[in-house]
């Protein structure tokens, strides 16, 4: 039902629609708003301008991670613009911030080519280390079906997909539209052996 109401505003006439909302509609009204805040998509974006060499690795790490959860997306930084996520290639065993990076923060992962001379695979070093900036911390040993198992997978383990309790973890960190701070945001951690 509408209603309408004219109202003299300095000379003129506006007009105001009413509607009346059934009361059901109306007490639904809150569940919805919270059904869309915990599907809010957190976007974090990153820069691979310093990962010579990881370009094709990132790419499939990337798009691991946007496959396999739904309220975090990573996108790849406009030039000039400043990511959340800093990927750089380094000579050394691979390393990342522990996070969960939240937007406007700051994660570094550094994707070390001491791991993929000894054997391991770029795409899952790539994915492992991103995970960590996402809030997961290593989980060792542990087999290769656990991406943050890392280097305790072994040389042979090509899984760069997160398993169905670190896609729910990384869920719950970003469910409320943004990562909440944890006692271990910042820590870096070394996948070395």
């Amino acid at each position: 039902m509408r209603h309408y109401i004219r109202l003299g505003i300095a000379g003129t006439a506006a007009a105001v629609v009413l509607t009346a909302l059934p009361t059901a509609h109306a007490l639904a009204t809150p569940e919805s708003a919270r059904t869309s805040k915990a599907s809010a998509v957190v976007t974090l974006r990153y820069d691979d301008t310093r990962a010579a060499g990881w370009e094709a690795a990132i790419t499939a790490g990337v798009a691991s991670w946007n496959a396999n959860v739904g309220n975090v997306k990573l996108v790849k930084a406009a030039p000039g613009t400043r990511a959340e996520i800093q990927l750089v290639a380094t000579s050394g065993w691979p390393q990342a911030t522990l996070g969960p990076v939240r937007p406007g923060g700051r994660g570094v992962v550094q994707l070390g080519q001491e791991a993929v001379t000894q054997g391991y695979d770029k795409t899952r070093i790539a994915a492992h280390e991103i995970g960590h900036n996402l809030g997961l911390p290593d989980t060792k040993p542990g087999p290769c079906s656990q991406l943050m198992s890392g280097s305790t997978g072994g040389v042979s383990c090509k899984n760069a997909v997160p398993d169905a309790a670190e896609r729910a973890r990384v869920e719950a960190a970003y469910r409320s539209g943004a990562a909440a701070r944890t006692p271990t945001d910042g820590r870096v951690l070394v996948d070395a052996r």
